[in-house]
C-alpha cells in the first residue's frame, strides 16, 4: 500500500514562500510520476504541477507558473512543491498524488491519472 504524508503547509503573508514536502513510501517511488493539486473551499480540486519519474519533465498549471517549482529527490522517496510569490488565491488544502503507472512517457495533469493520494496540508496565504 502506497502511504504519501504531505507536509511544510502553514499560514503565509501575501509575497510569501513556502516548500511543500511530500514523503512516499510502499512502492518504487522512482518509477512513478507524481503530482500536486490543490483544492480551495467550495471549489473543484484543480491540478497544480506534475514531475515525471525521472524529474526530467514537469509541467504547471498557468495560476502558478512562474512561482512555483516541483522538483523530486528519488534518493528521499520526497517530491517538493516550492510556492513563491504566493497570493491569497493561493489558499486551499494541497495534495500530493502518485501516478497508477510506471515510468509514464507524459506528465498527466488529470487526477484520474493518479492513484494514491496523501491527506492534504493546509495553506493559507494572507492579504
Amino acid at each position: 500500500q502506497v502511504q504519501l504524508v504531505e507536509s511544510g503547509g502553514g499560514l503565509v503573508q501575501a509575497g510569501g514562500s513556502l516548500r511543500l514536502s511530500c514523503a512516499a513510501s510502499g512502492r518504487t517511488f522512482s518509477s512513478y510520476a507524481m503530482g500536486w493539486f490543490r483544492q480551495a473551499p467550495g471549489k473543484e480540486r484543480e491540478f497544480v504541477a506534475a514531475i515525471n519519474w525521472s524529474g526530467g519533465t514537469t509541467a504547471s498549471a498557468p495560476s502558478v507558473r512562474g512561482r512555483s517549482t516541483i522538483s523530486r529527490d528519488n534518493a528521499k522517496n520526497t517530491v517538493y512543491l516550492q510556492m513563491n510569490s504566493l497570493k491569497p488565491e493561493d489558499t486551499a488544502v494541497y495534495y500530493c498524488a502518485a501516478d497508477s503507472l510506471p515510468r509514464r512517457l507524459r506528465v498527466t495533469s488529470s487526477s484520474t491519472e493518479y492513484n494514491y493520494w496523501g491527506q492534504g496540508t493546509q495553506v493559507t496565504v494572507s492579504s
